[in-house]
């Protein structure tokens, strides 16, 4: 019986050190990452100065590393994309919550799930070969296809099984007490679910809300192939445009010296906002426990 439990306490130990092992790994690997981009990117715009870094020209072969204009599409396609998604995931959420037919619910839950497997350059391909062409021909008003609307309605696409899955979730926590005495109080169904349940559901669907930011602003691939790939001011949702991310892709094979040195502080940048919305979704489920 000793034996037993002697062998059960070193198991438990060993396990123990094993999970410790793994969190500090992690940590050490954003250590060595938030280094990297810190130690190569802080200088570099020191150096360069912080007016020309944020800029608004990105010339190379000048010395002109204005990423402005980088920052601006970034924004407009992040906010764009979590518009499309909000609006069509947060529909999508409650009609599978109260409007959908239960035998429906799992098999549809389960088709937009599969929408996170896609690979990233698959929504590319089709927004390139479908989309793009699709907005060139019918709605756009220069005839170019390519740009900030291309880039939104495919990430917004992207982004559907995160804020579907965390939506529906923050709905199913809400409890069913609140459901049963809006309607006992003489509520309508839609009445209920759009003032009562919600509303209370409110804390989960902004973390999914987050969540599908930090998802949009992150992503290249599907952006390369249909934004165009030009460092110039966004002024139209139809004009080939560049975002950080896309910048750093499109070089960080090609160049050197200092211009790589450009796409490291562009990536700092990147992290900054990174780390905002992780720190805001922290917060938010804090504000939820």
């Amino acid at each position: 019986m000793r034996t037993i439990y002697r062998f059960i306490r070193a198991r438990d130990s060993l396990m123990r050190g094993v999970f410790f092992a793994c969190a500090l790994f992690c940590l050490l690997a954003l250590g060595c990452i938030c280094a990297f981009l810190l130690m190569d990117g802080l200088p570099f715009i020191a150096r360069v100065g912080a007016a020309n870094f944020f800029g608004t020209t990105w010339n190379l072969h000048e010395n002109l590393y204005g990423i402005l204009p980088m920052i601006i599409a970034s924004l407009y396609v992040t906010g764009l994309a979590t518009l499309i998604g909000v609006v069509t995931g947060l529909g999508t959420a409650v009609a599978l919550y109260k409007f959908c037919p239960k035998k429906m619910v799992h098999p549809i839950r389960q088709l937009v799930n599969l929408l996170a497997g896609v690979p990233s350059v698959i929504y590319g391909l089709f927004g390139m070969i479908v989309l793009v062409p699709f907005l060139r021909e019918y709605i756009s008003p220069n005839g170019v296809g390519y740009g900030v609307l291309a880039a939104s309605v495919i990430l917004g696409i992207m982004v559907l099984p995160t804020i579907v899955s965390v939506s529906l979730d923050a709905l199913d926590a809400v409890p069913k007490s609140y459901y049963e005495g809006s309607l006992a109080l003489g509520a309508t169904r839609e009445q209920t679910v759009f003032t009562v349940m919600v509303p209370a559901a409110k804390s989960g669907i902004l973390a999914a809300v987050v969540l599908s930011i930090a998802r949009a602003i992150g992503e290249t691939m599907a952006v390369i192939m249909v934004i165009g790939g030009s460092p110039v001011m966004p002024e139209s949702l139809f004009q080939s445009v560049r975002t950080l991310t896309a910048n750093i892709a499109m070089g960080a094979t090609e160049l050197f010296g200092d211009a790589v040195t450009a796409l490291v502080a562009t990536g700092v940048v990147l992290f900054v906002f990174t780390l905002f919305l992780n720190i805001s979704f922290s917060l938010l489920k804090r504000e939820k426990a």
